[in-house]
């Protein structure tokens, strides 16, 4: 079953062109539902029944798990059955019937304007790392792009004169994205003045920079976001990921058409950008109290 298991994560990764992140949390996954079947002396998936799935997914419920985790591992199982089946390594795919679990919408956490311009004006020094945390989280907000895609930002991806960037985000896909003033200007003093003293290297292209002079991880954008917006009294759990969705909230807020924010997300399909409509009700509520015959 180990076998089959890196032979379909390797199918996501390198046939699919799915993110490393989305291969451990598969991986994740299928490694805990393989354990559940050994722990009852089960060795092969020819053998499992959508009753063992089942118990599985009971089993983790009751361990504590959430219902966003526990739908989840059914997706990747569900997921795995499937390739398994039509690579006829699986005589059956008792999964294909199965229904993943309802879930309430969680809407994206957002801030308020005040809320941004906390965060955006807490780094006001002149230091190295305020030039380069301000230039960084004017960036996210500006442009919306994910945490992976601020960490794979190269320098020659700034086009200045234009006004956009090049961002590689999920599956490989470059898009364009565009940011305004405020965020170029960030930019250009700290790529002028902040980032040559973290590194003199030619060769690092990488646009956001360690103290070691290395491009930043994941979670050192968390940890440096949730600094800022503890120094400026932000009381909300926010992340990275909470300027994207703020981004695209405050932009259909003023205005802007679903399609544009699906194509500046880099959404493949805009039901996943249709979840903003649900954040700023009062929009609503006053193009229909402006417009509505009886309102």
């Amino acid at each position: 079953m180990n076998a089959l298991i890196e032979q379909f994560l390797d199918y996501v990764s390198l046939e699919c062109g799915l993110s490393e992140n989305t291969r451990l949390a598969y991986s994740s996954d299928l490694l805990a539902f393989q354990h559940f079947l050994e722990r009852r002396r089960m060795r092969s998936f020819n053998k499992v029944t959508r009753k063992h799935v089942l118990d599985f997914l009971m089993a983790e419920k009751d361990r504590g798990l959430s219902m966003s985790s526990v739908s989840r591992r059914l997706v990747s199982i569900k997921l795995l059955f499937r390739y398994l089946n039509q690579e006829s390594l699986l005589s059956r795919d008792v999964t294909e019937v199965m229904d993943s679990p309802r879930l309430g919408r969680i809407l994206p956490a957002t801030l308020t304007y005040k809320e941004v311009n906390r965060l955006l004006d807490e780094p006001s020094g002149d230091s190295r790392y305020e030039l380069r945390d301000k230039a960084l989280l004017e960036t996210m907000y500006a442009s919306g792009m994910r945490v992976s895609e601020c960490t794979a930002l190269k320098i020659d991806d700034i086009h200045f004169d234009s006004g956009y960037m090049r961002c590689l985000g999920k599956g490989s896909k470059v898009r364009v994205v565009p940011f305004g003033e405020t965020a170029r200007n960030h930019l250009r003093r700290y790529l002028d003045e902040g980032r040559p003293q973290f590194s003199k290297d030619l060769a690092e292209r990488h646009v956001f920079l360690t103290c070691r002079g290395k491009k930043f991880s994941r979670k050192g954008i968390w940890l440096l976001v949730k600094n800022h917006a503890r120094k400026a009294n932000i009381s909300k759990v926010i992340s990275p990921h909470t300027l994207r969705h703020s981004f695209a909230s405050h932009l259909l807020a003023n205005g802007a058409s679903l399609r544009v924010i699906q194509e500046m997300l880099g959404h493949a399909d805009i039901a996943t950008t249709q979840i903003y409509t649900h954040v700023d009700q009062s929009t609503l509520k006053a193009v229909h109290s402006k417009f509505h015959p009886r309102a």
